[in-house]
């Protein structure tokens, strides 16, 4: 590790070191399983024995017939529910962690947050440090229990033998809220049961051997239902929306204008090779383009569309694109503008999507997601469209293709244009996709970076003509993403208990949500079905993995799932349009003996990928996810976020971890902030709230040649170490995160390896290990 250039920074650096490295390679010797002090929820004497006062709860005979606590609703329309308050031991000296034990078949939507003396342990939305429980709205974990692990900042516990927690409860949130009313829901329902809590040394908690543990079923169920009746629901559906459109004199908007074109080209659908569709398309791009008239802010964001500052006028771009042969009679023809001028059609169409396209080169997103739609809709599909109404103003393909690159991680991501060129506001070297194929936003992102679906319309963008082969670089880049994100979906039950895959979101740097969703190859979607990646590109690996969700007859329920939601109904719909399709492609298909990797019947394995910092293992009947670079915004904040599935029990975990790092010289301050653990603290709460955190000072690693941070800035460097060594339980991580250094993975003296995952070596000796550039090693204690 370099050194500090000043005492200050020093200072700093030597407090993180001392706390994370106490963590990562000292085992706790207080107690069992390193416990300190246990409380058990519902048991009279435990509860008396910790000083517990309850307002607002009830004790419920919970899962395998053990005592546990609830916290109730306060009244209608309260945001807040019960509290229960206790005493609790901690060690004055070492650093402390507390867990709560809960049973993963309860169903939730409320939340619970942990306060010591007064102040909040964690942020309410996307902090490092988590609350206790953000709810599910599914079994979390079918008939076991779950544990969740919690730091206490060391700040609240040296010096002291006890602490007085506290316990509350409020409704759901939703995170995209613009005020206190949108964003915190009331609480109307009990929280799930609250059954024990442990303060503890080690990151790892282990569960008391007498402790009760459920078990899995022993063989799960297949699902029923639904069937092939769900392909006869989407085209309903499909054709429903579709016939309204071509009954309809009125201008569609643009994403009606979408379903129409693309419908155009699909055999089942009322649309097919249908002149009133192109009568349609016509009258409604006219509209459009007087709606440009008199709004010339449309071409940066359309109301009609999801998001409408990502889209622009590309829709009507790819609308002209897919339909170029059928109006190609129609652009020289005259039209008015709606403010008494006249002018050529593709005069019209050129200045509406000229002007969407340059606004939106100009301003790009950074964002894995938001930079693929905003690329593809908002500057390459405006530019096919004009490629076939003016070319003399399209930019060449090729020079349209770069920024289609750029957002699926083939070429460095540039920034925004400006009239000196490209911003570099990342710098010259920052790849929107890993080398391994994940998204960087800015570690590893279960939900946000299931781009499958974005990564298949930029594939089909390409295309020159419908049923043609696009560009081949973007479909190779396509297959690697979804290799990559195989790693991420493993074995579990769905809602009923059936077999199923699951979306790995515990440790991603923008998920909230626990259980992960149901996914096999690719995440259902509102744009897509499941079975998108592997009809598209026909790979036979993506192929098994499609043909694993429909023999566990996973598919058609995930369509019935998309469709009842009541939100984005059209986009819902435009989603379906190649569903039938795709799933007799796929059936056609002859056998794939290729299954996701996590599968239980399939071999051992690490994937590690160190350009996000995180780790995926599947070790005889265990799963192991780690995010060693987790929520790192700011600063080195010296933590992990753990995810370990075993049998009988599950585990997720922020702990404590080793950090070296290139330092700036520079420090955060973490803000009195209690709610988003980003973006200024979020929506403020009514009422004094204290953050446990506030005052922290993280060290900032140093950024790239020609980035400047200052403290506060949001930036995929300022948090990120270059070594990371983190031990949970029976294993050793050493994370390499340099292209060109090597570091040296030191095996705590109380640590025994017996096993070397990566290679799959026996390997029982405690010299350091020597970690190479972009390379991860994981040592295994056995069993």
């Amino acid at each position: 590790m370099k050194t500090p250039t000043n005492l200050a920074h020093r200072l700093v650096l030597a407090a993180l070191i001392l706390v994370t490295a106490a963590a990562a390679s000292g085992r706790a010797a207080e107690g069992p399983a390193g416990i300190v002090d246990h409380l058990v929820f519902g048991d009279p004497a435990s509860e008396a024995g910790h000083g517990l006062k309850a307002s607002g709860s009830d004790v419920v005979k919970g899962g395998l017939d053990e005592p546990a606590r609830r916290l109730l609703p306060a009244g209608a329309g309260d945001w807040a529910g019960g509290t229960v308050s206790f005493r609790i031991k901690v060690d004055p000296a070492r650093p402390n962690y507390f867990t709560v034990r809960f049973w993963g078949g309860d169903v939730t939507s409320n939340r619970l947050f942990l306060y010591c003396e007064g102040k909040q342990v964690g942020y309410r939305h996307l902090g490092d440090i988590e609350q206790l429980d953000y709810g599910s709205d599914e079994p979390a974990y079918n008939g076991r229990f779950f544990y969740n692990t919690t730091p206490l900042p060391p700040d609240l516990t040296r010096g002291k033998t006890e602490l007085t927690c506290e316990i509350r409860s409020t409704g759901r949130i939703w995170g995209y809220g613009r005020d206190f009313a949108q964003y915190q829901k009331p609480m109307t329902e009990p929280t799930r049961g609250i059954y024990r809590a442990y303060t503890h040394g080690d990151g790892c908690f282990v569960p008391p051997a007498d402790e009760r543990q459920g078990d899995p079923p022993a063989t799960p169920t297949v699902r029923k239902s639904p069937g092939p009746e769900v392909l006869e629901q989407v085209k309903q559906r499909v054709n429903r929306e579709v016939e309204a459109q071509l009954k309809s004199d009125r201008p569609m908007h643009q994403m009606q204008m979408s379903l129409l074109a693309k419908a155009y080209h699909v055999k089942w659908t009322a649309a097919h090779a249908n002149p009133r569709a192109v009568q349609r398309l016509v009258q409604s791009l006219d509209e459009t383009y007087r709606a440009y008239v008199r709004n010339p802010r449309l071409a940066q964001e359309d109301p009609v569309t999801w998001n409408p500052d990502w889209f622009g006028l590309g829709p009507s771009g790819q609308v002209i694109d897919l339909m170029r042969q059928q109006l190609a009679p129609l652009l020289d023809e005259t039209i008015d503008d709606g403010a008494g001028k006249s002018l050529p059609r593709r005069a019209a169409y050129s200045a509406m999507l000229v002007a969407s396209r340059d606004w939106n080169a100009r301003n790009r997103r950074l964002y894995t997601n938001q930079s693929m739609i905003k690329d593809l809709y908002g500057i390459y599909l405006c530019n096919r469209g004009i490629a076939v109404v003016d070319p003399a103003k399209a930019m060449p393909e090729a020079a349209a293709r770069r920024y289609l690159y750029e957002s699926v991680g083939l070429q460095p991501w540039l920034g925004s244009d400006t009239d000196r060129g490209p911003s570099r506001s990342a710098g010259d070297s920052y790849f929107q996709l890993t080398a391994k194929g994940l998204t960087k936003e800015l570690g590893y992102v279960g939900s946000y970076g299931e781009v499958l679906d974005w990564m298949n319309d930029t594939y089909e963008a390409t295309r020159p003509a419908p049923g043609q082969p696009g560009d081949e670089k973007i479909r190779a880049q396509l297959i690697k993403a979804a290799r990559a994100r195989a790693y991420f979906r493993h074995p579990a039950l769905d809602a009923e208990g059936n077999r199923t895959m699951r979306l790995e979101q515990v440790v991603g740097w923008r998920d909230s949500h626990y259980p992960g969703d149901v996914v096999y190859g690719q995440r259902p979607s509102r744009d897509a079905s499941a079975l998108q990646t592997a009809a598209a590109t026909l790979e036979p690996e993506l192929v098994g993995h499609a043909q694993q969700m429909i023999a566990d007859n996973q598919f058609f329920w995930s369509e019935a799932h998309v469709m009842s939601e009541s939100v984005q109904a059209l986009r819902i719909t435009i989603g379906r349009l190649h569903t039938p399709d795709q799933l007799e492609l796929i059936k056609a298909q002859p056998p794939s003996g290729s299954r996701l990797p996590m599968t239980w019947d399939q071999p051992d394995f690490v994937f590690s990928d160190e350009e996000d910092g995180v780790v995926a293992l599947k070790n005889g009947q265990e799963i192991f996810y780690a995010s060693l670079y987790w929520r790192a915004r700011y600063g080195i904040n010296g933590l992990a976020r753990v995810h370990h599935m075993t049998p009988r029990f599950d585990r997720t975990a922020i702990v404590r971890q080793e950090t070296q790092f290139d330092p700036s010289g520079k420090t955060y301050t973490r803000a009195n902030w209690t709610n988003f653990g980003f973006g200024n603290g979020g929506i403020k709460y009514p009422g004094d709230f204290r953050s446990a955190h506030a005052g922290e000072v993280l060290p900032i690693a140093r950024a790239p040649r020609g980035i400047e941070l200052k403290p506060g800035d949001e930036s995929a460097y300022a948090g990120k170490g270059t070594f990371y060594t983190l031990r949970y339980g029976p294993y050793l991580i050493g994370m390499n995160c340099t292209a060109d250094r090597t570091f040296e993975l030191t095996v705590p003296a109380d640590f025994k390896p017996a096993k070397e995952l990566v290679s799959g070596q026996a390997s029982s000796s405690s010299a350091p290990r020597k970690v190479g550039p972009r390379s991860t090693v994981v040592l295994w204690e056995g069993r």
